[in-house]
């Protein structure tokens, strides 16, 4: 997968190349990341890439010739070496909510590409003629698009084949079955008065199974009922998570 990442500050996005299962992933080829900065698109001495808004108000907007330069040169650069067109995405508080599904639609693709915004935003007129899809973290602000960039980008190298040092890790995430994740448990078996349940310790793996099951239909239940309420469980999940229910009190 080849990431075009359209950015004021690339210095940033060494979180992502230099460390972990990212920098690991983009090290040994699975993807590539292509940073690209407007400002080596200005003709000013000055390499001016924000300007005032029309009608005034606090604030500036990304300048929109380099701004919209950087776009076009990306998408023909990554067109040209992916052998498709990519999606061009404004990372923007007023976007989809990125989840799960999204990402791991989105991570099939060959190629893709990441506005970050800085400043107030961008002109209108550059949304309406060159971003195919405005992305969003959740309803709050940051101070640039780097951020969900990031966090986005290392959600879908996630999903690349050899990414993961164990190929069914991605299939255990929370989310991936719309569920959060069971609790997990490593040594000691006993730690300040708490003990390791004892159908982890009984290498019976259909009841192993069950139980991580169970758990994440509990834990989904306590800490986002709301992502039960979004699917219709089977009647073996149902009772799952009554037995949970029961085990736990209704609590």
């Amino acid at each position: 997968m080849k990431i075009g990442l359209i950015t004021l500050l690339p210095e940033m996005f060494a979180a992502l190349s230099d460390y972990g299962i990212c920098g690991r992933a983009i090290r040994d080829g699975i993807v590539e990341i292509n940073l690209v900065n407007p400002r080596d698109f200005t003709a000013d001495k000055h390499r001016t890439v924000d300007d005032k808004p029309f009608g005034g108000g606090p604030g500036m907007l990304m300048k929109t010739e380099p701004l919209v330069a950087a776009i076009r040169a990306t998408k023909e650069a990554l067109t040209e070496r992916s052998g498709s067109v990519p999606k061009v995405v404004y990372l923007s508080p007023q976007g989809v909510k990125v989840n799960q599904e999204k990402v791991v639609i989105e991570a099939q693709a060959e190629s893709l590409i990441l506005l970050c915004g800085r400043y107030q935003g961008i002109d209108q007129r550059v949304l309406e003629s060159e971003i195919d899809e405005e992305w969003s973290l959740g309803d709050f602000v940051i101070s640039g698009g780097e951020f969900a960039a990031m966090a986005i980008v290392d959600a879908m190298i996630r999903r690349q084949a050899g990414a993961l040092g164990d190929s069914e890790s991605a299939m255990q995430d929370s989310f991936e079955e719309g569920l959060l994740h069971c609790p997990e448990y490593t040594r000691p078996q006993s730690f300040e008065g708490h003990d390791v349940p004892n159908v982890l310790l009984s290498g019976d793996h259909a009841a192993i199974k069950r139980w991580r099951h169970k758990q994440a239909l509990g834990t989904t239940w306590r800490k986002r009922p709301d992502l039960l309420d979004a699917r219709e469980l089977t009647s073996e999940q149902n009772d799952l998570l009554k037995e949970y229910q029961k085990e736990h009190g209704d609590q």
